[in-house]
């Protein structure tokens, strides 16, 4: 598996090694091993998500209170998706900016976001199927979410889908609305909270994240 670090610190993409033959398609989606490698610390999985959704459909930007925060570790089973990690971690030195990874069925790609970083991904096809690792239970009351369409993100959306929101993220407030309500992580949080876990992974099995 290929690990690559995206512009947004704390995010990762992992292209794996697909093996094919007349049967079909195997691969590994995800190794804890390389994962740890390259983060330094473990994936704790406490909820896996699914979704399917038609082209034009775009879900988040979302994002959870730091601590805990709410890490995610996602591909694309079936169609195709661009999948978004937005930096919403005030005081980071890519505040307000995003990288973009297509996640399909060819090269079956995976990106892992860590603690604090926003998630957010549009369906190119339908039938599009995202399924992610949650590294805490979902927590409505520390769940958070800035508005996909903000010009202040100037998100790659593409111009020839007609997009479609639901209510709740229609209704999300923009970067800088979010940052005045407080309702952004910090950098410094995110960042203590990620060596924390990795304190925890060198303390061995017994450690406490």
């Amino acid at each position: 598996m290929q690990v690559r670090e995206l512009a947004v610190p704390g995010a990762y993409e992992l292209t794996p090694v697909c093996h094919e033959d007349e049967r079909g398609v195997f691969f590994e989606w995800f190794r804890s091993a390389t994962f740890e490698q390259a983060s330094g610390h473990r994936l704790a999985l406490a909820q896996a998500n699914c979704s399917v959704s038609r082209p034009g459909v775009l879900r988040g930007v979302h994002f959870a209170d730091v601590p805990p925060g709410q890490a995610k570790y996602v591909t694309c089973l079936s169609g195709a998706v661009l999948d978004l990690v937005v930096d919403v971690r005030t005081g980071s030195p890519t505040f307000g900016q995003a990288a973009a990874v297509r996640l399909d069925t060819v090269d079956r790609r995976a990106v892992y976001l860590s603690e604090g970083l926003g998630h957010a991904f549009l369906a190119l096809e339908p039938d599009s199927t995202v399924v992610y690792l949650c590294s805490t239970p979902y927590a409505p009351d520390r769940e958070h979410a800035v508005n996909a369409t903000d010009p202040d993100l100037a998100l790659p959306l593409l111009a020839d889908l007609d997009l479609v929101l639901s209510p709740k993220d229609l209704a999300a407030p923009g970067l800088a609305a979010a940052r005045s309500q407080g309702l952004l992580p910090s950098w410094q949080a995110c960042r203590e909270r990620v060596e924390r876990l990795r304190e925890a992974l060198a303390a061995g099995p017994g450690g406490e994240a």
